[in-house]
This record gives structure tokens, sequence and C-alpha cells, in this order.
């Protein structure tokens, strides 16, 4: 299982997809690292002062990522209070490269 610890460890972008299980398109990490992981240190902010359950934690950190790259990867980047509102609501749309779940948990590519 993997840890909150762990994951203060990680320094490098394809490390973040990796602990996650992410698969990634290096030719996109390649292009858009700083912007993607400016915007994930973003959006995570909150989520690290607020979560306290590590597995929530854990959840929303890999969320956050899925949605970064899912939106950096279709030419859109979400602001910090969007990914946060709908996370902390429990309405999750899906990210913009797949199609969102009737029951508002997520998409179709599982983000």
């Amino acid at each position: 299982m993997k840890t909150v610890e762990e994951f203060y460890k990680l320094r490098d972008t394809e490390d973040f997809f990796k602990f996650f299980d992410i698969d990634f398109d290096q030719k996109l990490i390649n292009v858009k690292r700083f912007h993607m992981m400016k915007e994930y240190g973003t959006l995570i902010k909150k989520g690290l002062a607020e979560i306290s359950d590590e597995s929530k934690l854990l959840e929303f950190l890999k969320f956050s990522l899925l949605r970064v790259y899912g939106d950096y990867k279709n030419g859109h980047a979400p602001s910090a209070a969007d990914v946060w509102n709908m996370y902390e609501t429990g309405k999750l749309e899906g990210c913009s490269s797949c199609s969102p779940s009737p029951t508002g948990t997520g998409g179709s590519c599982g983000c």
C-alpha cells in the first residue's frame, strides 16, 4: 500500500504518474512538465491542508493528477478551485478526455 510519506519523496513528474499507476504520454510530459506540475501543486495545496485521512488524501492526489493530465492532454487546464469543488462535493464530472458517468462519480476513463 502506498503512503503519503512515499508521495512526499517523489521528485520527477514521471515518478508521480508511476506512483499512482497512471499511463502517460512521454512526449506530452516532455513539453508540458513545468506547467502541469505547477498546476498540480496549486490543486493539491488545499487537499494537503484539509484532508487528514491518508487514503482519502491519496485518492485526492491521484484524482488531481489525472485531472491535470487529462486537461493538458486535451489542451485545457482547470483552475484549482474547480477541481477542489468537484472533489469536495463528490460531483466528479470526469476529465475532459472522457465522458462523465451518469452517477457523477467520475468518467469513462476511470478518472
